[in-house]
């Protein structure tokens, strides 16, 4: 019968408090004064992109790609997020029912985690890799956000995605796009953008182009462009002729192939739109570090009905 959720099925909010404010109100306030920078330019979203970082890095960039989502046609929310710690050459599922955040908890989608599972191409995540990732945690109090108009009408599809070979991008990317028909189903892809510095080896500067963060611009601006091609094959050449460290490329990779299949088979068509993007601060000498964040929105048109 049903049982209560009891506390070990709720993912907690582990990254409330250091990540971004555990206070309601004050994450509450946040948000909202981030969404009121941004404005409605690409929209509405079928699939964003937005990055993963704390809140005072990242939090203003992301708010304008959820500017773009219009809450009241989204029943389902798939969140696709990198894998940091763990190592998953395939995606997993969450063990638990419902995700915590400081503004209310988001309830996982019951029979779609069962049509996932009967694939027999996801694993399952532990209740310590899921605590532990934030990349998927960091778009929650946003999701709760911008569709607290439908509260409780709404579920969530945390998928946690592996270091996917190009194989396996296109054949998740293929079993996805059957979600992404779905007029109520709404999917966010995180992922920051450069990651450059000696901690994260990798200092890819074209003098060419002036000071090293400007160097990065160009780097993440071509990645970009290849993106909002939606050509899954150009990025990852893009990827090995640059390495740039995107950490969020396979869930990138993943959605860019599921368009293709839809975009060959069915007539429907997609716009892909770079609408902000911010450096954690800019680099100048070899010493220094720092991230790249961009957001996009993915904007879908289905196929006219033949008359």
């Amino acid at each position: 019968g049903n049982k209560m959720a009891t506390n070990m099925d709720v993912r907690r909010a582990s990254h409330a408090g250091s990540w971004y404010t555990k206070s309601s109100k004050q994450l509450d306030g946040e948000l909202q004064s981030w969404l009121n920078e941004a404005s409605v330019v690409h929209a509405p979203a079928k699939a964003i992109i937005a990055p993963h970082a704390g809140y005072s890095y990242s939090g203003p960039c992301a708010g304008h790609a959820y500017k773009q989502i219009d809450p009241s046609r989204v029943r389902r929310v798939f969140i696709l997020g990198p894998s940091h710690h763990a190592y998953l050459p395939l995606c997993a599922l969450s063990l638990m029912t419902t995700y915590e955040t400081p503004l209310y908890n988001l309830d996982i989608d019951k029979e779609i985690y069962r049509e996932l599972e009967s694939t027999g191409q996801f694993e399952k995540m532990t209740h310590e890799v899921d605590e532990r990732e934030h990349s998927i945690e960091m778009h929650l109090p946003y999701i709760a956000k911008v569709m607290e108009s439908q509260k409780g009408k709404f579920t969530i599809v945390p998928v946690l995605v592996g270091a996917l070979r190009e194989d396996k991008e296109a054949s998740y990317g293929k079993l996805f796009s059957k979600y992404l028909t779905d007029p109520e189903n709404l999917f966010i892809i995180s992922s920051d953008f450069c990651h450059w510095g000696d901690r994260f080896r990798y200092k890819h500067y074209d003098k060419t182009k002036g000071p090293i963060h400007a160097s990065i611009h160009h780097l993440d601006h071509q990645g970009m462009k290849k993106i909002e091609t939606l050509n899954a094959k150009g990025f990852a050449e893009y990827l090995g002729e640059t390495n740039n460290t995107i950490c969020g490329r396979h869930p990138i990779a993943v959605l860019l192939h599921a368009i293709e299949v839809l975009k060959s088979a069915s007539g429907f068509s997609f716009q892909m739109k770079f609408v902000q993007y911010a450096q954690s601060n800019q680099c100048r000498s070899p010493s220094d570090s720092s991230v790249s964040y961009a957001s996009a929105s993915l904007v879908a048109s289905s196929p006219s009905p033949s008359s």
